[in-house]
C-alpha cells in the first residue's frame, strides 16, 4: 500500500487546529483541492474536488479528541488520511498520514504536493484564528 507522511507545525494551540480538521465545511478554507462540502450528518459528508467538480464524493471521518487525531476515509477511493495534532510548545505539532491503496498508487506523487500546500495552509489559518 502507497503512502507517505508529513509534518508541520501551527503558531497556534492544537484546539485551533483541531476546530479546523473535524469541521469539514471549513475545507475548502484550507484543503487544496477541495471545492464544496456538504454535511451530511451522522453518515459523514460529501465532498466536490477541482479535478472532478460534478463527481460527489462521499467521506467518512472518525475523531478522536483525546488522542488529537481525525481520520478521514474516502468511501469512493479508498484513500486514507490521519491528522495528527500534539502540543508542540506554544504551538501544535500536526502529523499526516496518507495510505492510498495499491490501484490509486499512481497519484501519490499528486497526494504528497496536495497535502503539503494542504498543511501550510491549515497551520496559517490556524495561526490567524489564534491571533484573531
Amino acid at each position: 500500500m502507497p503512502e507517505f507522511t508529513l509534518s508541520g507545525r501551527a503558531d497556534a494551540p492544537v484546539e485551533e487546529v483541531w476546530k479546523l480538521l473535524f469541521d469539514p465545511t471549513r475545507f475548502p478554507e484550507w484543503w487544496v483541492g477541495v471545492q464544496t462540502v456538504r454535511d451530511d450528518g451522522a453518515d459523514g459528508y460529501t465532498m466536490w474536488v477541482e479535478d472532478y467538480p460534478d463527481f460527489p464524493i462521499p467521506q467518512r471521518p472518525r475523531g478522536d479528541r483525546a488522542e488529537g487525531r481525525v481520520t478521514i476515509s474516502c468511501q469512493v477511493s479508498g484513500i486514507d488520511f490521519v491528522w495528527q495534532l500534539a502540543e508542540n510548545g506554544s504551538g501544535t505539532r500536526i502529523d499526516v498520514r496518507v495510505a492510498l491503496p495499491d490501484s490509486e498508487g499512481h497519484r501519490l506523487d499528486d497526494k504528497r504536493e496536495n497535502i503539503t500546500s494542504s498543511l501550510a495552509r491549515l497551520a496559517t489559518l490556524a495561526k490567524a484564528a489564534a491571533t484573531s
